[in-house]
């Protein structure tokens, strides 16, 4: 028998490896995540969280009551508490005017799809996008937002963020796709209602086995969520995008994911970025109020 170290005994809750291991096999059944050996530490600060807003004094007995009951509300705040939301206005700016280029040779309506839009910076960033691609506040296009966890999703359907999220912008940007808050709103920015009326926000989980959502998407952004899949998985998703995608559609993967050895389904047309392999090639891509910002 292992003895048992100073840091465990110091936990609130008892914790062992065992435990750990079931909610790896849970968490990837449930959502298809793969959590490393390293990830042990992360996973008991996320879910203690759980256990205190439950009353369950054991990780054992959370995971029984998991379980034993696969409809129960509590899967939802399970699975979100383990999934990793890390983004940013614009990030992997080397995307954006490869899209602005791509739509304006679409046909119009421009639909797309941001499959992991986190606490919504990425599908804000896709319409600002449009709106300077089109010339105007209201371009002719669409854009479905979805995340398999439902408390960003509220936070990105509410646009509101803290000032400090949009330094790296331009002022021009900021003047012209931000409201900034006054009074009890000091200190945070509103996205313009114009931005949020191009974006409907989903849930969605990669994983299911029938996705809410349907049509044929000009481009589809899958950045960054790849990663915590495995091959087989993510190979199962990639073969579901496409009939979602038109025949010259565009895929925005993130810098760390390579899909040419997971699927034959997609071939590169850029720095990250993927066409459907059965299209001819063209070759490669280039309480508060708030008040409108200034800088």
């Amino acid at each position: 028998m292992r003895d048992i170290t100073k840091s465990e005994t110091s936990k609130e809750f008892q914790f062992s490896h065992r435990d750990f291991e079931r909610v790896r096999g849970l968490i990837y059944k449930r959502a298809g995540i793969s959590l490393a050996d390293s990830k042990e530490e992360m996973v008991y600060s996320r879910l203690a969280r759980r256990l205190r807003a439950t009353g369950i004094n054991a990780f054992s007995e959370y995971l029984d009551w998991l379980e034993g009951d696969l409809e129960n509300a509590e899967w939802e705040s399970f699975t979100n508490a383990l999934t990793t939301n890390l983004t940013s206005f614009f990030r992997e700016e080397h995307h954006f005017p490869i899209l602005a280029e791509h739509v304006l040779k679409c046909e119009r309506p421009v639909n797309i799809w941001c499959s992991a839009s986190s606490t919504g910076e990425e599908p804000y960033s896709i319409a600002m996008t449009l709106c300077e691609a089109f010339g105007t506040l209201r371009p002719p296009a669409h854009i479905i937002a979805t995340d398999i966890d439902t408390n960003v999703l509220n936070t990105a359907a509410r646009g509101v963020y803290g000032a400090d999220r949009i330094e790296k912008l331009s002022s021009d940007r900021v003047r012209k796709f931000f409201l900034r808050g006054k009074g009890a709103q000091d200190g945070y920015v509103k996205v313009r209602q114009e931005l949020r009326d191009l974006i409907t926000f989903k849930q969605l989980n990669l994983l299911a086995d029938s996705w809410p959502i349907s049509g044929e998407f000009d481009a589809v952004f899958c950045r960054n969520v790849m990663i915590y899949f495995d091959k087989p998985t993510q190979g199962k998703i990639l073969k579901k995008f496409v009939p979602l995608m038109k025949h010259d559609a565009l895929l925005f993967a993130g810098h760390s994911e390579n899909f040419l050895y997971v699927s034959d389904e997609f071939r590169l047309k850029g720095k990250t970025v993927y066409e459907l392999a059965n299209t001819p090639s063209r070759g490669r891509a280039g309480s508060g109020q708030f008040h409108r910002g200034s800088v």
